[in-house]
């Protein structure tokens, strides 16, 4: 049985019973076994509770009540709770942590007697974009197990890539759902800030998270994204504007569409090979018919500085919580409280969670306040109005989704600087709140994917699924060597 379905593909297979939501499980389970022990994706394997839950979907199947989720199975973050099931944020901090309950999103999919295979792989607490700082699981990159799979939704993007799982859960705090998207050669999508609940997702930076899809198409993240987005009552900032069908402009005509093309996402830092294949898939909308509008964004030079302000500053009030005594890690150091908690927090948090809880602080103690995080704060609102001001012009912003392509393992790791630079391309997105989606749009010389992303305005995922869906309809996509 071919394993490299999209979820559409695995939904026409079951309803046409060419195959049973068991045997499909058991062969995702069977191929996780085979070959993980290379790659590194999961953290937690549900083998019983996957067919388990694969036999009563069957059952609605075969009651002919399927819904478009029912019978896949897919592979959830280990930030996302799931009830019953370890969720460890890839940190000692949280190793033996089981929730309670679920997530808003798990309920959701649940609903829809959808199959969890288990929970994959991150950087620690979704910090860092290689996950390479997960404490259990360092996940490799399914194209060249030499090479980072991009980070922090690392495992969610790899576990697709290399077909151990129909489809996957991510989180995107400041491109961890597209980065790790574009690096493994699969689809990744960020939804608007809002449009998913963040009820049971562990938080990093809560203005910024947001739970989206990793799969093999547009078409298959629409169909994700129709299952779990909407209002929900536990997160006050989940919106309640009406869920539309995401799926509704797939095939979507370009012709007369406005495309913008900020100038400052091709220039230096940008990698020749990156940025020859994205304007390569420019001309390919312009031969659909599109318009391209150069536009600028002069704040970009200064986004890094203020995401990781912002993100460290809420990161080190969130991680506050984890103090070895409500929950989480506790040392076995005797001595004061102030003691327990101090071993505690050093033995349970890895080397990156510490230096952005030090930068949070930083950022937020007296007297820097208002020279960091306070200017942080207003550089956001100007980058809001920056990207405003283009979708007055324009339908979609097209950039690059990485500088390069995935890099070697070691290569960038004791380099905090280097990595954070190479998030320029997609934190911004974040900064505003919008919707985007990453897509392959060509291959370097080695092989390796390069990943394009297409913004939209708020809301409008359907325009920026359907625009991707228009490119991967003339794009023939590679499957991993692994």
């Amino acid at each position: 049985m071919s394993m490299d379905l999209t979820v559409k593909q695995l939904r026409d297979g079951l309803d046409s019973r060419e195959f049973s939501a068991r045997e499909i499980t058991q062969s995702y389970l069977d191929r996780i076994e085979k070959i993980d022990g290379q790659l590194e994706s999961y953290i937690t394997v549900t083998g019983e509770k996957a067919l388990a839950a694969a036999d009563k979907a069957q059952q609605r199947i075969d009651a002919g009540e399927s819904a478009p989720l029912t019978g896949i199975p897919m592979a959830i973050k280990d930030n996302i709770c799931t009830e019953g099931v370890l969720t460890t944020c890839a940190s000692r901090m949280l190793e033996n942590f089981v929730p309670p309950y679920n997530a808003t999103v798990m309920d959701r999919l649940e609903a829809q007697d959808t199959v969890l295979l288990g929970k994959v792989s991150m950087d620690e607490f979704a910090m860092g974009g290689s996950t390479q700082t997960s404490a259990f699981k360092k996940t490799k990159n399914p194209f060249d197990l030499t090479r980072v799979p991009g980070g922090s939704s690392g495992g969610s993007a790899a576990a697709v890539s290399a077909d151990l799982c129909g489809a996957a859960l991510g989180s995107d705090t400041g491109g961890s759902i597209r980065q790790p998207a574009s690096f493994c050669g699969v689809t990744g999508l960020k939804p608007t800030y809002g449009r998913v609940s963040r009820y049971g997702l562990v938080a990093f930076a809560s203005s910024f998270d947001q739970i989206g899809p990793i799969a093999r198409s547009a078409e298959d993240c629409g169909i994700i994204l129709n299952a779990i987005a909407g209002y929900d009552y536990h997160d006050g900032t989940a919106s309640k504007l009406p869920v539309e069908d995401y799926t509704a402009k797939l095939g979507m005509d370009m012709k007369g569409k406005k495309i913008a093309y900020v100038s400052e996402f091709f220039g230096e830092g940008v990698d020749d090979e990156v940025r020859n294949s994205v304007l390569a898939a420019i001309d390919s909308y312009k031969a659909m018919g599109a318009q391209v509008v150069e536009c600028s964004m002069p704040s970009l030079k200064y986004a890094i500085a203020a995401y990781y302000l912002i993100a460290s500053a809420e990161a080190s009030s969130n991680l506050a919580r984890y103090d070895g005594i409500k929950y989480g890690h506790r040392s076995e150091v005797e001595g004061s409280y102030n003691d327990l908690v101090i071993a505690s927090r050093s033995e349970g948090f890895g080397d990156e969670v510490k230096r952005r809880i030090l930068l949070g602080n930083y950022a937020l103690s007296s007297g820097y306040y208002d020279a960091y995080y306070g200017k942080a704060m207003g550089l956001r609102q100007r980058i809001r109005e920056e990207y405003a001001g283009i979708f007055e012009k324009c339908d979609l912003i097209i950039t690059p989704t990485a500088p390069s392509v995935a890099y070697g393992i070691n290569e960038n790791i004791h380099d905090p600087r280097k990595m954070y630079q190479a998030d320029f391309c997609t934190v911004t997105v974040n900064i505003a709140s919008l919707p985007a989606i990453s897509t392959t749009c060509g291959y370097n010389a080695d092989g390796m994917p390069i990943g394009m992303s297409i913004v939209g305005n708020m809301w409008k995922e359907a325009d920026i699924i359907g625009a991707a869906d228009a490119f991967e309809k003339t794009f023939v996509r590679r499957s991993a060597a692994l």
